[in-house]
């Protein structure tokens, strides 16, 4: 059986640091991101414990192609993702628990 995956896009306080991931279990990412799980980590570093964008595929592998995609574009294109579907730029993660 494949295992899914998905591709997400966390942010800081004030929105200013960008951070592409890709995973098999997002709800367990987001929590080590947000707990500061490895301290030596960009996202640590920056503060970024804010998930404002996910998608979620039927296997990694799509979730991997699509991280590629996404981290290959500008600022300005991850921006309108995430306003396309979050536009408040709010903290996904209470949504997200309730999957």
């Amino acid at each position: 059986m494949e295992k899914g995956g998905s591709v997400y896009i966390m942010t800081n306080f004030k929105n200013t640091v960008l951070y592409t991931g890709v995973t098999n279990e997002l709800i367990r990412r987001v929590y080590e991101h947000k707990s500061g799980f490895d301290s030596k980590s960009f996202t640590s570093k920056y503060k970024i414990t804010k998930l404002v964008y996910f998608e979620s595929f039927h296997s990694i592998e799509e979730a991997i192609a699509r991280e590629k995609q996404i981290k290959g574009g500008s600022r300005k294109k991850k921006e309108n993702l995430i306003n396309s579907v979050n536009p408040g730029w709010e903290d996904l993660w209470d949504n997200l628990q309730l999957w």
